[in-house]
């Protein structure tokens, strides 16, 4: 096990009614907030509206800003820098979810740094300061709502890329599962493919001794493959289901799963070029890559790759050969998340296979990704050969 620190500063407010909240809570922090939204169901809901009722109930004041979309741009961004320093803003209220609170989280630090906000997700710079972020989460997948992380798309590259820095962790998230009750199927599934890509990142670590967090990664994607067959069998309006989501999407990202060992993150690096090139769902990307990446690893830790298969895909003792096991656990995870919607290869989201090179070439732009096991242009080459088959 690796040497670790462990400090989470946000503040959950989890339960019925918890937005109702908002009021009393932003009010420690800031008298004048960016409200920063999509403008689109939040507003259509009555949220929005319950949000500004709330601030003018405990005297805070706020300037709107609108527009978020998913895979949130950088062009929105300097325009809520612009606003928040011309308006004394002191805190990003998002309401929303990951692409409203990275949205939120860039401009946070752009507004008190001096130079492009960019530069920091170029990696040219790291920051150690940023305006306080707090949240009201609308659609549990991101897990941005309590973690370090924030990725913005660039619409002249197009790029995708993010930042991980402490400044930036919100103070407070209020999460309100009967928020979720009408989201639609497919952003439903996308947020639960993204969670669970969240901690099979972290679950895949060729560090010694993690017993405690694999088996706290394992019981976290049972309990997030359980309650989404709940909710894609007739149970939308399951509280306790949509409950046990959303706080899963929360930890599965807000470092706790993190402690001790080394995370891959080689499929996150390749879906961007995904989302970047052809606007795809971040949760679809994965849906895509994640078997890929796993059938390109099938002879690197075969013994972990099939413990994953059996602790978390129920692959039993009939499966003596480990490589033979968790080619059932892809088997099983790839049927799971088609059950729910998601693509599993390039073809279900009209990704274009001429473009591989491309994105191999453009994945690896600062050198090769995943730790588990690197991966240079001619690997991202192959793990995407395979998402196209």
């Amino acid at each position: 096990m690796q040497n670790f620190e462990y400090c989470n500063k946000t503040k959950i407010i989890f339960g019925k009614g918890t937005e109702n909240q908002v009021g009393s809570e932003t009010a420690k922090y800031a008298k004048k907030v960016l409200l920063h939204h999509s403008g689109g169901s939040t507003v259509r809901s009555g949220l929005i509206d319950r949000v500004k009722e709330s601030l003018k109930g405990a005297g805070v004041e706020w300037v709107e800003l609108t527009g978020v979309l998913p895979n949130p741009r950088l062009s929105l961004v300097y325009k809520g820098i612009e606003i928040v320093r011309k308006e004394k803003i002191e805190l990003i209220l998002a309401v929303g979810g990951g692409s409203a609170i990275d949205s939120s989280k860039a401009i946070a630090v752009g507004a008190v740094n001096d130079g492009d906000v960019w530069e920091f997700y170029d990696r040219k710079k790291s920051a150690d300061k940023a305006l306080p972020v707090g949240t009201i989460v609308t659609i549990p997948a991101a897990g941005s709502e309590s973690s370090i992380s924030s990725v913005i798309t660039n619409e002249a590259g197009p790029w995708k890329r993010g930042i991980n820095f402490q400044c930036i962790r919100p103070a407070f998230s209020i999460m309100n599962p009967e928020l979720t009750y009408t989201l639609p199927p497919y952003q439903t599934a996308c947020g639960i493919t993204d969670m669970m890509a969240h901690i099979m990142e972290r679950y895949f670590t060729k560090e010694p001794n993690v017993e405690l967090t694999d088996e706290l990664c394992e019981g976290a994607l049972r309990t997030i493959i359980r309650n989404a067959r709940k909710i894609f069998s007739g149970g939308e309006r399951d509280y306790a289901a949509r409950a046990e989501i959303m706080w899963a999407g929360a930890l599965a990202h807000n470092g706790l799963l993190d402690t001790g060992r080394i995370g891959d993150w080689a499929s996150h690096a390749l879906d961007h070029e995904l989302s970047a090139l052809f606007d795809l769902a971040h949760g679809a990307g994965l849906a895509i890559l994640f078997p890929a990446w796993i059938k390109y690893n099938i002879k690197e830790n075969t013994p972990r790759l099939a413990r994953f298969a059996a602790k978390v895909w129920g692959v039993d003792g009939a499966f003596y050969d480990y490589e033979q096991a968790a080619l059932e656990g892809v088997f099983r995870m790839e049927n799971f998340f088609r059950s729910i919607g998601m693509p599993v290869r390039f073809k279900d989201a009209n990704i274009d296979p001429a473009r591989i090179g491309e994105m191999a070439k453009r994945a690896v732009h600062f050198g090769p990704v995943g730790n588990y096991r690197k991966i240079d242009e001619q690997a991202a080459e192959a793990i995407y050969r395979l998402a196209a088959e």
